[in-house]
């Protein structure tokens, strides 16, 4: 267990420690995010400096020291978590270069995510196995892990990606999440699996101390889609893909608002659900105060998450 707890600290040491320069490089290089238009309550924000999501990728690496054994589908998680942070960082890039809350186009984003996944699903497919596990029930897909995969990969990829949208939301989200998901590889026996989240998290743990209210760096598409890739493969390579939604509801919940808004809209012509989309912002609009918003979602992510881990527990005849 200590490597678990040393990876924690320092990829929170080696992201602490990036970050100030990280910040100070932004706001030099004027890498500045744009806000959308029609959020009036982040007008503020405007000019806050972005693409931190290299303080928490760059510290995630500090992992890689205290894996043990066979490390190489561990060292494959972080390249995919860097492929996916690539393709963020190309979408900032765009947006910070001709000023606008545009990068990438929507299928521009799509092949690179699924070119990806794809990559990971043949590897999975014929590297690691087709079964998945959910609470000690085996599901052998066969082929069918190919499409399942990749499916996977975009869902969990945009709906983190959709998450960020609050001062500390995805990054606190994505911490809790991390957190339990670390302590349940490590009861299922996934060592570096185990450790490699818990030096994320401590990572992410390092770079909200830029990102809480009033946030001084935002992650950007490089740390969103990065976390999302992250997340994805933790669970991938450990047949937990079905338990990725229970922990992480907070994802789902941002993501079904945002398809339903955007489904509604077209079929009613024009109609909405919500007062915006995805659900945070939702809830800003009626008047609730971004912090108590980020608060609920981390507070209800731990809920999930350790009725999940207790469930586990009991499993295993450890309670």
């Amino acid at each position: 267990m200590l490597n678990y707890f040393l990876a924690f600290l320092v990829a929170l040491g080696v992201s602490l420690v990036l970050g100030f320069p990280v910040l100070k490089m932004c706001k030099r290089l004027h890498l500045s995010q744009t806000i959308l238009h029609y959020v009036d309550k982040h007008s503020a924000k405007a000019g806050t400096p972005t693409m931190g999501g290299w303080m928490f990728m760059l510290g995630a690496l500090a992992g890689i020291f205290f894996l043990q054994g066979e490390i190489l589908p561990s060292i494959f998680v972080l390249i995919i978590m860097f492929a996916y942070g690539f393709l963020g960082f190309l979408d900032d890039f765009i947006k910070v270069r001709f000023k606008k809350n545009e990068g990438l186009k929507p299928y521009q984003k799509i092949i690179g995510q699924v070119g990806i996944s794809l990559i990971v699903a043949l590897y999975i497919y014929f590297k690691v196995g087709s079964s998945l596990d959910f609470f000690g029930l085996t599901i052998d897909l066969g082929w069918g892990i190919i499409p399942f995969v990749v499916i996977f990969f975009v869902a969990v990829t945009n709906s983190v990606n959709l998450t960020d949208g609050l001062d500390g939301l995805a990054g606190g989200v994505s911490f809790v999440y991390l957190i339990i998901f670390g302590a349940i590889l490590a009861l299922l026996g996934f060592a570096n699996f185990g450790v490699l989240s818990f030096a994320i998290a401590g990572a992410v743990l390092g770079f909200l101390l830029f990102n809480g209210y009033p946030a001084k760096i935002f992650m950007g598409d490089t740390g969103s889609l990065a976390l999302g890739g992250g997340i994805a493969a933790l669970a991938a390579f450990s047949g937990l893909e079905l338990i990725m939604p229970l922990i992480g509801v907070m994802f789902v919940l941002s993501a079904v608002s945002d398809i339903l808004q955007v489904g509604y809209f077209k079929l009613s012509k024009g109609k909405r659900i919500f007062k915006m989309a995805p659900l945070h912002h939702h809830f800003e609009k009626i008047g609730v105060h971004e912090n108590r918003i980020v608060l609920c979602y981390r507070v209800i992510t731990l809920v999930c998450g350790l009725a999940v881990l207790i469930g586990y527990l009991v499993l295993k005849g450890v309670i």
